[in-house]
């Protein structure tokens, strides 16, 4: 007997990458999804529901690291209209999946994208970037588009059948929301919104890490994801980074991704935010530590409204990387201003930052 074909399908979670695989299934391909991740898209949470809903076998594959590096050197397909870089971002995922297939033996790929539907990443000329530049020009099958397509390897040796695959283009979800009341989907995902990157709110955190962090890494884009970011730059260099908690999801976030050479910033007395300190020098100057307590008990309620009701100074402790770790207290006044200041930086420096080339 013949053996089932077997496939690995990109999975966003979005509708086009479910009708994808879901058009392969029916000419019984066995397919596994892969759900890439980092600390930029993906939901690894949801994707025990997704395979109830959706009924499909999906794995959870980490690409953060390979991400990271590609942004630190910068994207070579350039950035879209915020910070997204969505050709090299696809070539990552295409890299990944190519070498799973080849450790697996599957034979071949398959992806959601639809010919014409985003501006950057999926015109004619970048589609057969992203194959080329991926390694997979023999082994990619888009079935949604396959029509507007050359024929793959898939097809021309049988695996697939072309016919029974579409020819949707276009920027409209008319095609596949036919297509998706045809195959009984109990749940139609909305579009868009999958990657932070494309946000701008999100781009004025990530900006400053790729700007001024001397090696960024995985962890210091996680951290950008966590509580309200802000800099200080003495030398105009923005050398010291603060992030502060604002709920307690936030403050167990930074506890657990707090580095030795952080410090972490709590109210000695009064409830209040953590805030984690990371430094790029080899020391924390003494001013600029008293402005961090000054600043973190700046956002807590009770400590502010103690202070004017007594003057008294707010105690702080300061801890090396845990709160269980020997630390210091210091004593300030709450201070959204201090001498040293702290800014959040908006998405108009990190545009300007982008548009010269900087970080």
């Amino acid at each position: 007997m013949k053996r089932a074909s077997k496939a690995l399908g990109l999975f966003s979670g979005g509708l086009d990458s479910i009708l994808a695989i879901k058009l392969v299934q029916e000419q019984g391909v066995e397919v596994t999804a892969l759900h890439c991740v980092s600390p930029f898209f993906g939901n690894p949470d949801k994707v025990p529901y997704w395979r109830r809903r959706y009924d499909l076998d999906i794995e959870v594959v980490d690409v953060s690291g390979e991400f990271v590096n590609m942004l630190v050197r910068g994207p070579e397909h350039g950035f879209g209209s915020v910070l997204n870089p969505c050709v090299d971002c696809k070539i990552i995922m295409m890299k990944r999946a190519r070498a799973i297939k080849e450790a697996r033996g599957a034979d071949f790929i398959i992806s959601g994208e639809v010919l014409g539907q985003r501006p950057m990443s999926q015109r004619r000329d970048t589609l057969n970037i992203i194959r080329r530049d991926a390694g997979v020009k023999d082994m990619l099958l888009r079935p949604l588009s396959a029509h507007h397509l050359d024929q793959t390897e898939a097809e021309l040796s049988g695996l697939v059948d072309r016919e029974r695959l579409l020819g949707i283009s276009g920027r409209g979800r008319k095609d596949q929301m036919v297509l998706a009341e045809r195959m009984a989907l109990s749940e139609i995902p909305t579009p868009g919104g999958g990657c932070r990157l494309t946000e701008k709110e999100n781009a004025r955190s990530y900006w400053p890490v790729l700007s001024f962090t001397p090696s960024p890494t995985v962890a210091d884009f996680v951290l950008a994801n966590t509580g309200r970011q802000y800099w200080h730059d003495p030398n105009g260099g923005a050398t010291f980074r603060l992030i502060m908690g604002r709920n307690q999801e936030d403050n167990t976030s930074i506890l657990r991704l707090a580095g030795e050479r952080d410090l972490l910033f709590k109210t000695a007395d009064f409830p209040g935010p953590i805030a984690l300190g990371r430094f790029f020098g080899t020391e924390w100057p003494a001013e600029v530590v008293l402005s961090a307590a000054a600043f973190t008990a700046s956002y807590s309620a009770k400590a502010v409204r103690h202070v004017g009701q007594s003057r008294a100074a707010v105690a702080v402790r300061v801890h090396p990387g845990s709160l269980d770790a020997p630390g210091q207290v210091v004593h300030v006044q709450p201070n959204r201003e201090p001498d040293f200041r702290w800014n959040e930086f908006s998405w108009d420096s990190a545009r300007d930052g982008l548009k010269t080339g900087g970080g």
